[in-house]
């Protein structure tokens, strides 16, 4: 039984999405992807999607259901992007060292999603991208996890995010290629990034969502992997939070270590308004919260979201209490 929670709009001056949410130094900064209106029919694989630019937000204040929301501007545009083709999707940021990095995926010239790295002294930017994208990076949607002195790149996102068109890090020559239903699904992808932070420092490896009895769950399963990885830490344990794309919920799964494998344990958020999620999950201020986005403000156009915010609860024994999608 999912559970009705108070939502708030983070920025309805905008359209954002796909909100990367951090605390550095007791402040909380936002790092979303910004949608713009491009007049292309809308699709599976995602064209009808124009992202030329991040902003960086921050609350200004203790509670994230009152606080006000600062925007500091645009931080970086592709057109200072040496390789830019077009479409910069979720980003995430990492500090080491005093220095915040941004990894950003975007295609370059011949249509194919990198991901790209660029670098700033403080939380909001501006961030200087480096003039190549990392080498052997593919995919979409990066969120970077901080533990025990180690930095942990996961990835990937299916359909317009182009993972099925790779098997063991490699493009394929047939194209894209999705397993039948009966088999694994398609997962996601983690890799240890190197000490500069600039590059991977080995090959990525999937990141496999298995059921209770450690089966990796199927193609056809509605909780499968799609896009928009996430993991946090919770009483020692590794959450590895998803979306199911065309599935439409947020869905989460345990593991002991960063590279799993990590059990399926339910659901996080219940469909929205608009074709998926994406979101990221904080603790703040002595509570966990579940950022988020929908498409209620541009009445349901699925390219035009904007921020939410909600508290998320936990149960007793670390699962997660499922929260409702849709407002009164």
């Amino acid at each position: 039984m999912a559970i009705k929670e108070k939502k708030r709009y983070l920025f309805p001056e905008d359209y954002m999405a796909d909100p990367s949410v951090h605390v550095w130094d007791g402040k909380l900064f936002i790092y979303p992807s910004h949608d713009w209106e491009s007049g292309i029919p809308e699709d599976d694989f995602g064209s009808h999607f124009d992202m030329k630019d991040y902003h960086v937000l921050s609350l200004e204040g203790p509670d994230p259901m009152t606080s006000p929301i600062k925007d500091w501007g645009n931080v970086l545009d592709k057109k200072d992007i040496l390789w830019h083709g077009r479409q910069l999707w979720d980003c995430d940021v990492a500090r080491k060292g005093g220095k915040y990095y941004m990894y950003f995926p975007m295609k370059d010239q011949t249509d194919i999603f990198r991901f790209g790295v660029a670098i700033a002294d403080n939380p909001g930017g501006p961030f200087i991208p480096q003039p190549k994208p990392m080498n052997g990076s593919y995919s979409i949607d990066v969120c970077v996890l901080e533990d025990n002195g180690e930095y942990y790149f996961y990835f990937g996102g299916i359909w317009g995010g182009q993972l099925q068109r790779y098997r063991d890090n490699k493009a394929l020559d047939t194209g894209s290629t999705f397993p039948a239903d009966d088999e694994p699904a398609i997962p996601a992808r983690v890799a240890r990034l190197s000490s500069d932070m600039l590059e991977f420092a080995e090959a990525p490896r999937p990141v496999v969502v298995v059921d209770k009895d450690g089966k990796p769950l199927t193609s056809a399963d509605p909780h499968r992997f799609f896009e928009a990885s996430w993991v946090h830490k919770y009483n020692g344990k590794y959450y590895f939070s998803y979306s199911t794309g065309d599935k439409h919920h947020i869905c989460y799964a345990i593991g002991d270590n960063p590279y799993g494998p990590f059990t399926y344990a339910g659901e996080i958020l219940t469909p929205v308004v608009g074709w998926t999620t994406h979101h990221s999950i904080v603790e703040y201020n002595g509570k966990w919260w579940l950022f988020h986005h929908d498409s209620v403000p541009s009445g349901g156009r699925t390219w035009l979201r904007s921020l939410k915010v909600c508290e998320l609860h936990y149960n007793p024994d670390g699962t997660i209490q499922t929260i409702e999608g849709l407002d009164d």
